[in-house]
């Protein structure tokens, strides 16, 4: 590791601010991986182990872009679903709630009304999959609408779960076994993936950076997901649940950048211009279908250009590509690790994006 580069010096320096135990970073220049290292560790508490490239992070809300918003595209790509359907229309239990006009495009671009979270977790019992979606979804019908849909924005996990069940209705398999057949594995996108809630057990060798000492759970998070309301789903959700390593993601992130740039893709071209830019109502909002896009002051730094989209992860992860400088930057840390309270990443991203941008695009 060249400790004289400035992303890697930036990157230690996280560590010793204790921003996050451990990180790994990719970039990624105009097709060219430029730098792909791995600083600190699993975590502070456990035995030894140094983080690596191939360190799998519990990637959190990077599952909206990654899983379900490039799930969605898949579908109205093949036909098989309109952005313009309300979503009462496929998840027909909803029919006569407060959400059942709002449509795909409204749910994908966080103005449906819903309220951004609710710990649903508390009320549902089990952890399956199968067990979990119907008292899911009948909390989310029950919610009262923050505000009337599209006259503002409001991030909402509650949308993306939505929008995970409709996947799964339309396509008639799990949201994990499309995404795998769909996207993943025709990507090779290995080892992204949803980890089902089979075991409690943690592995303090596996490849898995562990997240949060669990008050609720009462244990040491590693390999299940952080996120509660996709606990009890079984760990697989619109909204969270996707685990992998910062190559793994990058198969996704540059079949997006191919598409954009009319180059062979999985993804259709026209259709992902659309999906990564910023909607037109509310004219407030930042955020794209599934993608935001850089605000002020944005995550991205100060030098991402205003076509860039990119989306953060609760745990400490983050996707910012920038079409115009053909730049993607993944960085998955565990900044969860081992409580939720330590909130240095915030100051953290927009360094790091800026540290990244004047080595690889001015340097």
């Amino acid at each position: 590791m060249d400790t004289t580069n400035p992303i890697t010096g930036a990157l230690q320096q996280g560590i010793r601010d204790r921003v996050f135990p451990g990180a790994v970073l990719l970039v990624r220049c105009a097709g060219e991986v430029r730098y792909h290292q791995a600083v600190g560790s699993h975590s502070p508490i456990l035995p030894l182990r140094p983080a690596n490239r191939e360190t799998v992070y519990d990637l959190a809300s990077l599952t909206k872009p990654l899983a379900t918003g490039t799930g969605i595209l898949c579908l109205v790509q093949d036909g098989r679903l309109d952005l313009e359907e309300s979503i009462g229309t496929i998840l027909t239990e909803l029919r006569g709630t407060l959400i059942a006009r709002a449509t795909v495009r409204d749910i994908l671009c966080h103005r449906s009304g819903l309220p951004g979270y609710r710990p649903y977790y508390q009320s549902v019992i089990g952890a399956g999959r199968e067990t979990s979606r119907q008292p899911m979804l009948a909390f989310i019908g029950k919610e009262p609408l923050e505000y009337e849909p599209r006259t503002k924005s409001l991030y909402s996990d509650l949308g993306f779960m939505l929008l995970g069940f409709a996947i799964e209705r339309r396509t008639e398999q799990s949201l994990k076994r499309y995404c795998e057949e769909r996207i993943f594995g025709p990507l090779r996108a290995y080892p992204l993936a949803y980890r089902e809630v089979l075991s409690v057990d943690a592995d303090h060798t596996s490849p898995i950076a562990p997240t949060e000492q669990d008050p609720w759970r009462g244990r040491l998070l590693q390999g299940e997901v952080h996120d509660e309301n996709a606990y009890v789903l079984g760990g697989v959700a619109g909204h969270a649940g996707l685990f992998g390593t910062a190559l793994a993601v990058s198969s996704i992130t540059q079949a997006w950048l191919n598409a954009y740039h009319g180059r062979e893709s999985l993804l259709d071209s026209q259709l992902v211009r659309q999906f990564v830019s910023r909607q037109a109502m509310p004219c407030d909002s930042s955020w794209a279908l599934g993608w935001d896009t850089p605000s002020s002051p944005s995550s991205s730094g100060k030098y991402f250009s205003a076509s860039s989209f990119g989306h953060l992860g609760f745990t400490g992860t983050s996707i910012w590509i920038d079409p115009e400088a053909e730049l993607e930057v993944i960085l998955l840390t565990n900044r969860v690790h081992p409580t939720r309270e330590n909130n240095n990443i915030r100051e953290f991203r927009p360094m790091i994006h800026d540290v990244v941008y004047e080595k690889i695009i001015d340097g």
